[in-house]
């Protein structure tokens, strides 16, 4: 598939903090139509070293995705997987020695051929949102994908230790269960999801979880489905957490213009990594994949006997193609014989005429 989209916008503001610990990739100059992908990193460890933390898992993942862009335009998990890595190598060479060791969450999306990747560590968050499944009213918001927080908050919330209306004002919200830092003895995994499933209209949101303060999910599509322009969107975000907000706040918005579908090659149609679509007319299989201690969940297409006939079909009618070869042959040798032999044996002719004559009756 073909994926445009609209012009990126993204703000990054320091809110009540000292200093800013939050970076972007690419950064607000040189965001255009052109780009397909788009990182997020929230820094810690105390003054300058988080800054120097996200700006290195940021600028280092930015640059891998620019030097190794896949021959065949298809972004895999193994392929982000090495890009991680490359990254954790940058930031392990930044390693000061500071008691407080520095670290940073990390979010990225990257859009490609056959759809896009997700990817985080920490709790900064990815939005997939498609304002024209929003109904307020009815209670849908109309996200379709929205990143799961490592951290400790999350965790209680998903066993039933706290509520919703609990973790609004819990007092360790800031405690992070997963975080990139250097010379880790093991470094912590990335959730990556891989999905085909995006039209025209839809938005991606990257923040940091400063705009969380104040935004809720509720707000967010409620703006994104708002008839206004998407620069007006991301301003009116920003009113949102201005004045407000205790942590640095910064996001990204990308608008979706247009996805194409296109005919694929052949050596790829086996397998797409999608989920929550449906593509137009086909037969699917969806089957669920535990490994790595993620869900993915892989879409196969199964031909149907009528868009491709059999090798049985084909077998069928050379037969009879031959059959009729045969027939007109032995009728053509029939004409000859017959024809060529009448005067001198009429016999021949009249015992043919009885063995007819012995059928119909």
């Amino acid at each position: 598939m073909k994926i445009t989209i609209r012009q990126p916008h993204t703000f990054s503001e320091i809110g009540r903090k000292d200093n800013q610990e939050d970076n972007v990739y690419p950064s607000a100059q040189d965001l255009n139509t052109e780009n397909r992908f788009f990182i997020l990193c929230d820094g810690m460890g105390g003054h300058d070293n988080g800054e120097i933390a996200s700006d290195t898992v940021c600028h280092a993942l930015g640059h891998y995705f620019e030097t190794n862009i896949p021959a065949d335009g298809i972004v895999t998990t193994d392929y982000f997987k090495e890009a991680l890595a490359y990254a954790y190598d940058e930031l392990d060479k930044k390693d000061n020695g500071s008691v407080k060791k520095m670290g940073t969450t990390m979010t990225c999306l990257y859009l490609h051929k056959k759809g896009y990747l997700v990817a985080h560590i920490g709790d900064s968050r990815i939005y997939h949102v498609r304002p024209a499944n929003t109904d307020l009213a009815n209670g849908r918001l109309g996200i379709i994908y929205q990143s799961s927080d490592h951290s400790l908050v999350n965790d209680l919330l998903k066993a039933g230790e706290l509520t919703e209306e609990e973790a609004v004002n819990f007092p360790q919200k800031n405690i992070i269960t997963r975080a990139m830092q250097p010379n880790l003895e093991r470094r912590y995994k990335a959730d990556v999801f891989s999905f085909s499933d995006i039209q025209s209209g839809d938005y991606f949101f990257l923040c940091s979880d400063g705009v969380l303060e104040q935004l809720t999910n509720e707000r967010l599509c409620e703006i994104l489905a708002s008839p206004i322009s998407d620069k007006e969107k991301l301003e009116t975000i920003k009113r949102v957490c201005d004045g407000n907000t205790k942590d640095n706040y910064t996001c990204f918005l990308i608008p979706i213009d247009n996805v194409i579908a296109e005919a694929e090659d052949d050596s790829n149609d086996d397998e797409l990594i999608v989920a929550g679509v449906e593509l137009d007319d086909e037969k699917t299989e969806v089957i669920e994949d535990t490994s790595e201690d993620k869900k993915k969940i892989h879409y196969t297409k199964i031909e149907s006997q009528q868009d491709k006939p059999s090798d049985k079909k084909h077998l069928s009618l050379l037969k009879w193609i031959l059959i009729g070869l045969c027939v007109v042959a032995v009728l053509i040798l029939a004409i000859v014989t017959w024809g060529g032999d009448k005067d001198e044996n009429p016999d021949t002719y009249n015992s043919i005429e009885v063995v007819m004559k012995e059928v119909d009756n």
